[in-house]
C-alpha cells in the first residue's frame, strides 16, 4: 500500500511539471529566496521550469535560505551581482562572527576551485585563512590566537589562524595540525598584522565566485528574461502580456489543486531520509560483522562513566577529543577517547572503526570496542602504560631514559607496524599522522602506533592518492601535500613521517630547534647531512660502540626517508632491510632540500 501511495505521489508531481512546463514556457520572471530576491537567468531555483536558467547554476531555497552546492560543500548565498557576474558565498559555520566560528566546508588551500571542471566557477582575489591546531602553545608572529577576543572558555587551547601566510614544512611548528581552511574576499591589512577581528569579519564576510558571462542585454533593456530554448538558444519574455497572467492563474489552480500529494511526498521523503542518517552508526557496526573476525564490542554511555568512574582521571586532550583511563569488569585497564563535537569527529570515528577495527598487529594499538549513543561517540582502547614516545625522546619531557638500544628496538616495531598498514592487508591503509605523540608504548615498551583519524584506504595497487587538502602535523607532513611539482600523495607520504620521527628518536631533540645556540644545528636533518659528509661523527657522550653503529644506522635510514622527491624515499619493506642490515651497506643520501631557504616556492 506503501509503495502504491509513493507511486501516486510521484505520478502528481510529474504530472505537475508536465503541465507548468506548457503553460508557462518562456516566461520566466525573477524568482527570490529569503534575502535574495533578484535570482534569474543564468541562474534558477530548485524546482523552476527546465528552460528557466542553466542547470549548471541551479540553488535550493533552504528554510528561507539561499543555497549553492559545490562540490565542495554547501554554501550560503549572500549576494549576487549580474554586473559583474560574481556571487558571494559564506560557509555555514561562519555565519556567527565569534571565535567559535569553525568552517563546515573542507576548501582546497588555492583557487583550484577554478581548475576543477565540474564546477562553472572561478574564484576571484581571496583570502586563504588556515585553521592551526597545536599541542603546545604558539610561538610564530604568524598566528592569531582564536581565543583572544572570546571569554568562552570551552573552546580548544592552543587554535590558531594563519591569515595569508604560505605554509612550509620547516617554517611552522612541529606540534601543530591543520584543522581546516576557509576562504574570504575581503583584504587584510598588508603584512601579517591582521587583529582576531580584521579575521572574523572577514570570515563573515566570505569570499566571491565569478561565472560565465551570458550576454542578455538586449533582452534587458527591453525589460524581458533570458531564458534557455529547446535547442540550447537564448530567448528573451516579456512578463507584461495577457499570456503570461493566463499561464500563472493556471499555474496557481494546478497547485492547489495537488498541494496534499505534494505535501504527503515530502513528508515521506523527510522521513525516509531522518531514518537514513539515524542509520549511519548502526551500518558501522554491520560492516564490522561482516568483514572482522575480532568483533569489537559495543558499549553504552552508561557503561564508560562506570568503566571510567564518571570520567574521572583524564589521561590527555587532542584536537578531536579527549582521552580518559577506564578499567573493564573483567579486570583489564583500558584508555576510552571521548570524540569531541567538532565538525571533524563523525568523519574521525569513522576512519578508526573502519581501520582499526580490521588490524591485528603488535605495534598497531588494538581497538577492544567503541560508544555511539546519540550525538555521542568513544572509541575504547587497550591502556598504554608509558604513554607516548615523545616524553622518552625529547630532554625537555624526559622522566625515564631510555637506552640507544631500548630506542632503536622501538625504531624497528615502528616500521613494522608501518609495513604492515602498507602491504599487510587487502586494502592498503595510510596513517597520514606518524609522529612521536602517535606512537604509544605498553608495559614493555613495545610500541604501537595509534590514532587512525586522518588514515585513508586505498586498494593495493593504488600507488596515487587523491587528497583535497593537507592533511597531518607539521613537521612531519611530506613536502608534496604542500608543493604540486614535487610528486603525488602516495605511501612515501607516510615513509616521510617515518624518517621525521626516526631523525628525532637518533638524536633525541626535535628536528626544528629555533633555541638552539649553534643556528646551523636549527634544522637538524640538514646539520647531521652536513656532518656525516664531512666525515664526523656526532658527539653521543659516553654511548657504547653497538649504540654508536646504531645511531648511525638510523640516522642513515632517516636521511634515505626524507629526500624531497616521493620516488627518491625507500618503501617501508626496504626500510626494515636497511634498519636490520649491515650499517657499512648504507650510503649517504643526497642532501634532503628542506632547509627553509630551499624549499621550492609553489604552494598547493
Amino acid at each position: 500500500m506503501r509503495d502504491i501511495m509513493l507511486l501516486f505521489a510521484i505520478s502528481i508531481v510529474f504530472l505537475i511539471l508536465v503541465f507548468s512546463a506548457s503553460y508557462c514556457e518562456a516566461d520566466c520572471p525573477p524568482t527570490s529566496c529569503g534575502s535574495i530576491t533578484n535570482i534569474s537567468y543564468p541562474f534558477r531555483l530548485r524546482g523552476d521550469p527546465k528552460n528557466c536558467g542553466h542547470s549548471s547554476y541551479e540553488l535550493a531555497c533552504e528554510n528561507n535560505r539561499t543555497i549553492l552546492y559545490l562540490s565542495t560543500g554547501r554554501f550560503f548565498v549572500q549576494t549576487i551581482s549580474y554586473n559583474n557576474f560574481s556571487i558571494r558565498l559564506l560557509d555555514p559555520g561562519l555565519e556567527k562572527t565569534s571565535c567559535a566560528s569553525f568552517p563546515i566546508n573542507n576548501l582546497p588551500s588555492d583557487s583550484s576551485l577554478a581548475s576543477d571542471d565540474s564546477e562553472p566557477y572561478y574564484i576571484l582575489e581571496y583570502n586563504p585563512i588556515i585553521y592551526i591546531h597545536c599541542e603546545a602553545p604558539g610561538k610564530s608572529p604568524y598566528y592569531v590566537d582564536t581565543c583572544i577576543c572570546s571569554k568562552n572558555i570551552s573552546l580548544q587551547k592552543y587554535s590558531y589562524l594563519l591569515v595569508g601566510v604560505g605554509v612550509s614544512v620547516a617554517g611552522l611548528e612541529d606540534s601543530c595540525r591543520i584543522d581546516a581552511m576557509a576562504w574570504t574576499s575581503k583584504g587584510f591589512p598588508i603584512g601579517y598584522n591582521a587583529t582576531c577581528s580584521d579575521i572574523q569579519d572577514g570570515l563573515a564576510y566570505g569570499f566571491e565566485l565569478m561565472w560565465n558571462r551570458f550576454y542578455c542585454s538586449e533582452c534587458f533593456a527591453k525589460k524581458g528574461h533570458c531564458f534557455v530554448k529547446d535547442d540550447n538558444t537564448i530567448g528573451c519574455s516579456h512578463s507584461g502580456s495577457f499570456h503570461f497572467w493566463l499561464r500563472i492563474y493556471l499555474g496557481w489552480i494546478l497547485a492547489a489543486r495537488f498541494s496534499c500529494g505534494i505535501l504527503f511526498l515530502f513528508t515521506l521523503l523527510a522521513y525516509k531520509f531522518r531514518r537514513r542518517h539515524l542509520s549511519m552508526y548502526d551500518n558501522i557496526e554491520e560492516f564490522l560483522q561482516i568483514q572482522n573476525n575480532f568483533m569489537p564490542i559495543r558499549y553504552s554511555y552508561k557503561h564508560l562513566k562506570s568503566m571510567t568512574k564518571n570520567f574521572k582521571d583524564k589521561l590527555g586532550e587532542g584536537g578531536y577529543g579527549t582521552v580518559f583511563k577506564g578499567q573493564l569488569r573483567s579486570g583489564p585497564l583500558v584508555a576510552i577517547k571521548l570524540m569531541g563535537k567538532s565538525k571533524a569527529s563523525g568523519q574521525e570515528f569513522i576512519n578508526e572503526v573502519a581501520t582499526i577495527g580490521r588490524i591485528h598487529h603488535v605495534n598497531v594499538v588494538r581497538l577492544i570496542g567503541f560508544c555511539v549513543e546519540g550525538s555521542k561517540r568513544a572509541l575504547i582502547y587497550e591502556f598504554m602504560p608509558n604513554g607516548s614516545l615523545e616524553k622518552y625522546i625529547f630532554p625537555q619531557e624526559v622522566t625515564v631514559f631510555l637506552s640507544y638500544g631500548k630506542i632503536f628496538e622501538i625504531a624497528l616495531g615502528v616500521a613494522k607496524g608501518v609495513d604492515y598498514l602498507h602491504r599487510g592487508c587487502d586494502m592498503q591503509i595510510l596513517h597520514f599522522d606518524i609522529k612521536p605523540h602517535n606512537i604509544l608504548l605498553d608495559h614493555n615498551f613495545i610500541p604501537k602506533i595509534s590514532d587512525f583519524g586522518l588514515a585513508k584506504l586505498y586498494p593495493a595497487e593504488e600507488n596515487m592518492v587523491s587528497l583535497t587538502a593537507a592533511r597531518g602535523t607539521m613537521g612531519y607532513m611530506a613536502p608534496e601535500m604542500f608543493y604540486r611539482n614535487i610528486g603525488r600523495v602516495s605511501y612515501k607520504s607516510d615513509v616521510y613521517s617515518f624518517g621525521m620521527l626516526l631523525m628525532e628518536m637518533a638524536s633525541k631533540r626535535r628536528n626544528l630547534n629555533p633555541s638552539v645556540e649553534n643556528i646551523s644545528q636549527i634544522y637538524f636533518p640538514c646539520w647531521v647531512h652536513d656532518t656525516l659528509n664531512k666525515g664526523v661523527e656526532i658527539d653521543l657522550g659516553d654511548a657504547s660502540l653497538d649504540e654508536r653503529i646504531m645511531v648511525k644506522k638510523m640516522t642513515l635510514v632517516a636521511l634515505w626517508c626524507i629526500q624531497m622527491k616521493p620516488d627518491d624515499r625507500p618503501s617501508m619493506t626496504k626500510v626494515l632491510e636497511m634498519l636490520e642490515g649491515d650499517v657499512e651497506l648504507l650510503q649517504l643520501p643526497p642532501k634532503p632540500f628542506l632547509s627553509p631557504e630551499e624549499m621550492p616556492e609553489t604552494v598547493i
